[in-house]
């Protein structure tokens, strides 16, 4: 039987992300996601919030723990993970996480310092000094979500 497991997810940060090293030396970055969806009721306006735990591991958790902070634009591209775990109490945890394959960094607004032009958000993690400082992440054409994702010629649809 075939299975899908994929995530994409357009939302912003509701924490700066926390990095961890594992010991094998494999960085690990944890943030959570906020992602909004407004609709209307009758007749009314309304907004529901889901809040989403992401984990990211290696380079790219390195550089979103360098550039992204709480209330910045992240679209995340990943898998459902289910953890669940035992606390030192003894009481048995688990929960829903989405494992990033691709983080992407949304502009945040034009003008000013907040161009979309990334700067680092933090210092380099005094654990690993000798790592080089990451390139800021291409944000590709005009830096536009739209212009990342251009409408479908009709040759391109199935129907």
């Amino acid at each position: 039987m075939a299975s899908l497991n994929s995530v994409t997810l357009l939302g912003n940060l509701t924490r700066d992300p926390e990095l961890r090293y594992t010991p094998q030396g494999t960085a690990v970055t944890t943030f959570g996601l906020a992602v909004n969806r407004r609709y209307s009721q009758e007749g009314q306006q309304k907004e529901e919030v889901c809040f989403v735990d992401i984990v990211a591991f290696g380079r790219q958790a390195e550089t979103v723990n360098e550039y992204l902070a709480k209330g910045n634009l992240a679209l995340v591209e990943g898998r459902l993970q289910w953890r669940s775990w035992e606390t030192p109490e003894g009481q048995k945890r688990s929960k829903h996480e989405v494992v990033a394959n691709n983080v992407q960094f949304m502009p945040r607004g034009s003008g000013g310092p907040g161009d979309g032009s990334y700067q680092p958000a933090r210092s380099a993690p005094a654990s690993r000094p000798s790592a080089p400082p990451p390139a800021p992440p291409p944000m590709g054409g005009g830096g536009r979500f739209d212009d990342a994702f251009p409408p479908p010629d009709d040759d391109d649809l199935p129907f």
